[in-house]
């Protein structure tokens, strides 16, 4: 029961925070008739005096109507001027100008709570995914590269033909992993090698008994031709850990181990190596939802552990763009229950990072090292988007 109160707690907090951001960001439809809020004294000073309004008045009322391209409007307390009798850079000043007040939208004492809702275009709340999603020979493609965890980046050399690359596994959370794969697709194929990015798990000296560390390796798996819902493959690590190397990975001063008071081992993080192997598989149904040029939901068994979730690129909802990820481990023989959230928010540089660059917090929740249920790691975690999205 407390379990699930921290839980919903955590997901509370993570969607109030988003909603925070929605408001910071710009929104993505042109407001056509608005008043122009009294925030920069000297655009409103400008204006008035290229119209010869004489004295001007910093906080005077202006209202602009771009809704008839051919007669656009600009009205100064109360009186009425043709746009096109300002200058060109003044006109442009005016249509970017970032504070609005949208005549056209129907504002009353209960929009403080319902205005987000309101602006939500219900028609894209749920959509059916994009063709490549649904190919099980082209689903692999995909234009983002995350920093720790998620879908891996896929890049077609020739349709069917291509190569992927992923940081993380695909269901791990923040410095979760060393865990590093590179990929060949062909046909529904998916043949790749691992190994380990160690600097992926060192920043962190505490909270790593629940931690996956790896050697390298191979994997190969297939996605069933009827459509991109089902992959089943195998894992092995082909190399052992040497002694000296296992012994830097699993003591106490790295957090990767913790010991009864008997001195017998609590908790310990899982290490893949010395020829251990793995039937792994995925069933996931991709999904779109409040537009997102990407998404799924899914229930997988990965490492003898199972794994239920989703994770949604770029979602829109009210001018904000973000990508929302959710993965459950409910628990296994080796290591204890962990869900990990990530949420990253992508307006937040200009030009051409304004859709590339994505950043945002990204948090475990599990068992402590105490013993209780809590946090045991919190970090920022980063998205690239290396081309078109599908």
């Amino acid at each position: 029961m407390k379990k699930t109160v921290l839980i919903s707690a955590v997901l509370f907090l993570v969607s109030s925070f988003f909603l925070s951001l929605s408001f910071a960001q710009q929104e993505d439809e042109q407001i056509r008739y608005y008043q122009m809020e009294p925030l920069d004294d000297s655009l409103f000073i400008q204006i008035q005096e290229a119209l010869f309004i004489d004295p001007p008045d910093p906080k005077a009322e202006i209202i602009v109507d771009l809704r008839d391209a051919n007669n656009q409007t600009i009205s100064i307390k109360g009186a009425l001027y043709p746009l096109l009798a300002l200058s060109p850079e003044m006109r442009a000043r005016i249509i970017t100008y970032p504070f609005k007040i949208n005549l056209e939208e129907d504002i009353h004492y209960a929009s403080v709570f319902t205005r987000v809702v309101e602006k939500i275009r219900f028609g894209k709340v749920l959509q059916p995914p994009t063709k490549t999603q649904i190919s099980p020979t082209l689903g692999y493609i995909n234009p983002f590269l995350q920093l720790q965890g998620g879908e891996r980046l896929g890049v077609s050399l020739k349709q069917d033909v291509g190569l992927s690359f992923g940081i993380g596994t695909p269901y791990s959370g923040p410095l979760e992993t060393n865990f590093f794969e590179a990929n060949f697709h062909i046909l529904g194929v998916r043949a790749g090698i691992f190994s380990h990015v160690d600097a992926m798990i060192e920043p962190i000296k505490e909270q790593n008994h629940n931690n996956l560390i790896f050697s390298e390796g191979f994997h190969i798996s297939y996605t069933i031709p009827f459509g991109n819902f089902f992959e089943f493959g195998y894992l092995k690590a082909t190399t052992k850990i040497g002694t000296a190397k296992y012994n830097s990975y699993i003591k106490e001063s790295e957090g990767t181990i913790v010991y009864n008071d008997d001195g017998s081992v609590k908790y310990q993080a899982r290490v893949i190596h010395d020829q251990q192997s793995f039937l792994n598989w995925e069933f996931r149904y991709p999904v779109s939802i409040l537009g997102s040029t990407r998404g799924k939901v899914y229930v997988a068994q990965y490492l003898d552990e199972w794994h239920f979730g989703f994770g949604f690129r770029e979602m829109s909802l009210a001018g904000s763009t973000f990508d929302l990820a959710f993965d459950g481990m409910p628990g296994g023989k080796y290591r204890q229950p962990q869900y990990n959230i990530t949420l990253l928010v992508q307006k937040i540089m200009e030009g051409w990072g304004f859709s590339a660059f994505a950043i945002g917090p990204a948090a475990s929740i599990s068992r402590t090292d105490a013993g209780s249920i809590g946090f045991t790691k919190i970090f920022v975690n980063l998205r690239f988007k290396l081309g078109t999205s599908f």
